[in-house]
């Protein structure tokens, strides 16, 4: 009888931490946060047409896991909490390590639109960018059927179930692959046949489409609105030294983490509010006597 492993302790001080690396040169033991601030894109900081600087971006949720935990894995948790505090977002802006064609399909159906770069066909194919990849095929869902470039119809459409997802494997007959002039660039299985792993049709769609909207200027453009977060997390570094855990077991560090939030927002609105291009700038008495006694 098999028994559940049991998570191996990272640090003699607090049993909830843990290892975790991110690239190949940032390691640490710990917790992962993740903050979800509002943004404003430059057209609507224009339509706001004061004088004054435009209303900060605030923090929104404060998202803490242990350190081991992917960022994919987070997603849904942020936006249902969004969602219970009334400040569901009509556009979502994440990196790469948040989305899936699932979760970008589920949030759809929420109203909230990811914006997002989906990771792109891990295929042979399509990572030498040469061959006949996914996207060279064409899918006819109605019939059950795909053909290859070279015009072949599958031989089988078999709906299965990988990894608790629901994919729909793809079999082409060897009679119509081994003796085809462009094997070469399809496949280069042992058995001389190709095997495509779609998923179900809405899902397949919504990916395909994200894809080629990616791919676009425009896309891109719009995009960078979410480089702004870099800058809340660097803030949250330098004003609170949220990289730095004051507490042991991981719900004392959520509540260190939504404090440093809460006092960034303070900081942000201060400096909001005390900010006007109308009124002269004020000097203190000690600026004053300085300026008197330069002249």
């Amino acid at each position: 009888m098999s028994r559940p492993a049991v998570p191996a302790l990272a640090s003699p001080y607090d049993p909830d931490a843990r290892w975790s690396a991110k690239g190949d040169d940032l390691f640490w033991c710990g917790y992962k946060i993740h903050l979800t601030e509002t943004c404003h894109a430059p057209a609507e900081a224009e339509a706001e047409g004061c004088l004054r600087v435009p209303a900060p971006n605030l923090i929104t949720d404060v998202h803490t896991t242990d350190a081991t935990v992917p960022d994919v894995k987070a997603t849904d948790q942020i936006q249902k909490n969004l969602t219970e505090r009334e400040v569901k977002p009509a556009e979502h802006y994440l990196d790469s390590g948040y989305p899936s064609a699932d979760l970008v399909t589920a949030a759809a159906g929420q109203g909230i639109t990811m914006v997002t770069p989906l990771l792109a066909d891990h295929s042979p194919q399509a990572k030498a960018a040469e061959g006949f990849d996914k996207s060279a095929f064409h899918i006819d869902w109605k019939a059950r059927q795909v053909h290859c470039p070279e015009g072949s119809t599958s031989a089988g459409w078999y709906p299965v179930t990988q990894h608790g997802r629901d994919a729909i494997v793809i079999d082409f007959a060897r009679t119509d692959c081994r003796p085809c002039p462009s094997r070469t660039k399809c496949t280069s299985s042992v058995r001389g046949t190709r095997m495509l792993t779609l998923r179900p049709r809405e899902l397949h769609e919504r990916t395909a489409t994200a894809r080629a909207e990616q791919d676009t200027e425009s896309w891109r453009t719009k995009y960078a609105l979410r480089a702004g977060v870099e800058g809340t997390v660097n803030q949250a570094l330098d004003v609170t030294g949220i990289r730095r855990a004051r507490y042991r077991s991981l719900p004392k560090v959520r509540v260190q983490h939504a404090f440093s939030a809460t006092a960034l927002n303070v900081v942000r609105l201060d400096a909001w509010w005390t900010t006007d291009p109308l009124r002269k700038p004020r000097t203190s008495r000690l600026e004053r006597l300085s300026y008197r006694l330069a002249g």
